[in-house]
């Protein structure tokens, strides 16, 4: 099946003096989704949890809401010419009465591991309704607790450690245990990773849940959690502006800059208790 890793020989320069060795690198492939056997898009992104990223992506885009809506997901045969399986092609069948997903959605080009929402038309389009508010999520979490979700995610990434050169996406409860963690070179593909694991474990929506993430928090990841139904997204670094004005539109709670004790609260900073002081 896919590789995580792979090995090169580099030449390594430290305080002048040169060496040749052996390094470990994150492996980038190109998965196609395909929805009953039509290609919908093309995405590059680490192997692994194949079936989880593509749930997820159907979740992101509104076109399924439970496991029940999943009638089966495989891996396509024939895709090299002699036949074989490069496991690289992932076929998702929907179950009967859900419908397929709108042409406006087909993306023709790929979607890079920087950008998971490139190929919709327009702003307006990637506000996808949300099957399950968070505004009246009843979350409530400590800062204090917050503040150990960076650490715990960081030492739970495994393919990290070898690397250097994956974003990871963990999924914590009210009560700070990590439920989930995926790693891939696409940060919004970790996120779908982790929720199409919930999806087709039957745990969606994530009610009283935090996402952390270990990047920027931009647009596509505040829609993919608020379209799992998650009440708050949590990053080591800074959102866009467009992820904060959804956040808020959503009643969502965005918190950036997650690092040691200090973060930005950027919208509803009440479902953090004891509230900080000064809040806006």
């Amino acid at each position: 099946m896919g590789r995580v890793t792979v090995r090169r020989r580099v030449l390594r320069v430290r305080e002048g003096v040169a060496s040749a060795r052996p390094d470990t690198l994150a492996v980038e492939e190109p998965m196609e989704i395909r929805v009953g056997g039509r290609a919908l898009t093309i995405t590059m992104r680490t192997p692994g949890d194949d079936f989880d990223l593509a749930a997820g992506f159907l979740v992101g885009e509104g076109v399924v809401h439970a496991a029940a809506d999943v009638a089966g997901i495989r891996y396509c045969s024939g895709a090299t010419a002699d036949g074989g399986n490069t496991y690289n092609i992932v076929d998702v069948a929907l179950s009967p009465g859900v419908p397929a997903p709108d042409t406006s959605l087909e993306r023709h080009f790929y979607t890079t591991s920087a950008c998971g929402l490139c190929g919709r038309a327009g702003l307006d389009a990637v506000r996808t309704v949300a099957a399950w508010p968070v505004a009246e999520d009843p979350l409530r979490l400590a800062p204090e607790l917050l503040a150990t979700f960076p650490g715990r995610l960081r030492s739970a990434q495994k393919v990290f450690d070898s690397t250097g050169g994956l974003h990871a996406a963990g999924l914590f409860s009210a009560e700070g245990e990590l439920l989930c963690l995926r790693e891939d070179v696409g940060r919004h593909n970790a996120v779908d990773k982790v929720v199409g694991h919930a999806l087709r474990s039957g745990l969606l929506p994530l009610r009283s849940s935090v996402l952390m993430v270990s990047g920027r928090a931009s647009f596509e990841l505040v829609q993919k959690a608020v379209t799992a139904g998650i009440p708050l997204l949590a990053a080591v670094s800074a959102p866009s502006s467009l992820a904060v004005d959804l956040a808020a539109e959503s009643g969502m709670t965005l918190v950036g800059f997650l690092r040691g004790t200090s973060m930005n609260v950027y919208t509803g900073a009440e479902r953090l208790e004891p509230v900080p002081a000064g809040r806006p």
